[in-house]
C-alpha cells in the first residue's frame, strides 16, 4: 500500500510549492489536510460545512467540543465506518460528502482530491487494524426526560453553537442558512400541525436532514449525545 511522500497538484486551494519548490505542487498528505479543513472541497455554493466541522484529528476530542462524528485520528484503516453501513474507506467519505456537503456527484477514487484525503488520515492512522467504532442510531423518536439547564446550556456551547451560534441571536452561526435556536421552532405549530415541538427538535438531532425537516445537518448518534444530554439541551431552550 502506497503511503504519503508523494505530490499532487493543488487544485482552486491557492498553494504553491513541494518541499522541493516544484511547480504548483505539494506534499499529498499536507493537501489532504487542507482539503479536510475547507469547505470548499465540496464546489456547491450551498455547502459550509468542511470535514473539520464535524471530525477533529486528535487522539481525543478537544475539551468543550461535542461533534456528530468521531474523531478521525487512526480512522484510516478501521475494520468499516457508520456503523458497519460503509466497509471503504471512500465511500465513507462520500456518504458525508454527498448527503451533508451538497457533493453532487461522490469523489472519484482516482481525483487528486480523494487520493489526498486518503493520505492524509493514513499520516494521522497510525494503527494497521483499528477496531470499527459504534454508531448507534435512535431509530424511533420519542420524547426525553428534562434534564439541567445549566447543563443543558453546556451541551448547547459544545454540540450547537460552533453552528447555529449564539442562543435567540444566531450570531456568530457558520452559514445565514443555519437555523436560530430555538426560535426557528416559534413556526413548528403550522409547519408540523398537532406534533410537540420539542419531537421536531428530537427527529431534527436523531436524524439529521434525512426525513425532511430541512436543512443538511448530520444526525447525532447516541455515543455522540446521550437522551440525558439531549433532555438538557430541550430545557435549557425551554422545549
Amino acid at each position: 500500500m502506497k503511503r504519503a511522500g508523494w505530490c499532487v497538484v493543488a487544485l482552486a486551494v491557492g498553494l504553491a510549492g513541494c518541499d522541493d519548490g516544484s511547480d504548483g505542487r505539494v506534499p499529498a498528505a499536507e493537501y489532504g489536510e487542507v482539503l479536510f479543513n475547507d469547505s470548499r472541497l465540496s464546489e456547491s455554493s450551498f455547502n459550509s460545512f468542511s470535514c473539520a466541522t464535524c471530525h477533529s484529528t486528535t487522539p481525543t476530542p478537544p475539551s468543550g467540543r461535542m461533534d456528530s462524528g468521531y474523531t478521525l485520528y487512526d480512522a484510516a484503516f478501521r475494520e468499516s465506518w457508520w456503523g458497519g453501513f460503509e466497509t471503504r474507506l471512500l465511500d465513507a467519505v462520500n456518504f458525508c460528502y454527498v448527503n451533508f456537503m451538497r457533493g453532487v456527484t461522490p469523489l472519484p477514487k482516482d481525483s487528486p482530491q480523494s487520493r489526498a484525503l486518503y493520505e492524509y488520515l493514513v499520516s494521522i492512522s497510525p494503527s494497521p487494524s483499528a477496531p470499527a467504532r459504534p454508531f448507534t442510531v435512535v431509530k424511533d423518536v420519542v420524547d426525553v426526560t428534562r434534564g439541567d439547564v445549566a447543563r443543558g446550556q453546556q451541551v448547547y456551547a459544545e454540540a450547537c453553537q460552533s453552528c447555529h451560534g449564539a442562543p435567540h441571536t444566531g450570531e456568530g452561526r457558520l452559514t445565514e442558512l443555519a437555523s436560530i435556536l430555538p426560535e426557528v421552532t416559534d413556526d413548528y405549530d403550522t409547519l408540523f400541525p398537532g406534533v410537540p415541538k420539542s419531537l421536531v427538535v428530537i427527529e431534527k438531532v436523531r436524524h439529521g436532514q434525512f426525513f425532511g425537516v430541512g436543512g443538511n445537518m448530520p444526525l447525532y448518534s447516541l455515543e455522540a449525545l446521550s437522551d440525558e444530554d439531549l433532555g438538557a439541551l430541550l430545557a435549557f431552550m425551554g422545549l
